[in-house]
């Protein structure tokens, strides 16, 4: 299984700084990394931060979160089929919204080959206390990003006298309590506080729930071989999901159908199509706390 991270922040943050540091780090271990990177741009002048003999693919003119969904899941069955690596690094455009992000990423064909590990948002610093300065639109993305990372770094720290940095790490984590903060400098960050991110629920986790256990933003997927339903008691189910479902995608085994059907929601809504080639019955759910959701058909 690949442990797969995806790196999030606005154009300048120090985001590529920081995924060159990760690739050294992850050398450093002995570890082969893989690498995606998504622009909007036609040209990705950042693609000279990965070293040679890293396997690199990239994508241009098109968000990993939107028009570039299925193009992110051609580039990681392309990697997974045809190289050798031992974890996935994701760099997302500026304006990737991170639970699009990272439901482009998390699909049900190979779902059960990735870890994924969590969303790195670098948060420029001194953006940060001029941030009233953005649209409105611009400044909403980037509460965003900084509200679902699993690790959150206010870069740039140098640049801000200590009354500056007192007041944007505690704006930082009064907006997102449940990330890690640090505080870095040219985006450099310890490499065990990056393996020890968890953003897919494992099965050990779901027994722990009623002890307290929560994952922030996080995925998990769900098998349901051997089982089969109706379409209303799927949609009776999902009409008890709280509204920190975000995102569902998967092919469910449905009564009267030889093949499982395509199944997809957000934003509250549902939509189902007839598959034609016999798909395995996987569901993948993200959202907040996915460790305490009860699932259709499971005790």
């Amino acid at each position: 299984m690949k442990d797969v991270y995806l790196l999030s922040g606005f154009l300048g943050s120090g985001k590529t700084t920081l995924l060159a540091n990760i690739i050294a780090h992850f050398k450093e271990e002995g570890l082969k990394p893989a690498v995606i990177m998504n622009e909007l741009g036609e040209l990705n002048f950042d693609s000279q931060a990965v070293e040679e003999g890293v396997p690199l693919k990239e994508m241009l003119n098109g968000c990993i979160c939107c028009t570039g969904s299925e193009k992110t899941e051609a580039q990681i069955q392309s990697l997974l089929a045809e190289q050798e690596f031992d974890v996935l690094i994701i760099e997302t455009t500026g304006a990737a919204h991170p639970v699009e992000a990272l439901d482009a990423v998390y699909s049900p064909l190979f779902a059960d080959q990735l870890n994924i590990k969590g969303i790195i948002t670098v948060a420029d610093s001194k953006r940060w206390l001029m941030r009233h300065e953005m649209t409105p639109q611009t400044r909403s993305l980037f509460l965003e990003q900084i509200r679902h990372a699993h690790l959150l770094l206010a870069n740039k720290s140098d640049l801000l006298s200590e009354e500056e940095l007192a007041k944007v790490t505690f704006e930082l984590q009064a907006i997102n309590p449940h990330a890690t903060l640090l505080q870095t400098v040219n985006a450099k960050v310890p490499l065990k506080m990056i393996k020890a991110m968890q953003a897919t629920v494992r099965p050990e986790k779901i027994e722990k729930a009623d002890l307290g256990g929560h994952l922030h933003l996080s995925s998990r997927l769900i098998d349901f071989t051997g089982q089969e339903f109706t379409q209303e008691a799927v949609e009776d189910w999902v009409r008890t999901l709280p509204e920190t479902v975000y995102r569902m995608k998967g092919y469910i085994p449905i009564e009267g159908n030889r093949k499982p059907m395509l199944f997809q929601y957000a934003y509250g809504l549902i939509q189902w199509m007839p598959e034609f080639v016999k798909m395995d019955p996987k569901l993948v759910i993200i959202g907040d706390g996915m460790n305490q959701i009860d699932i259709i058909g499971q005790k």
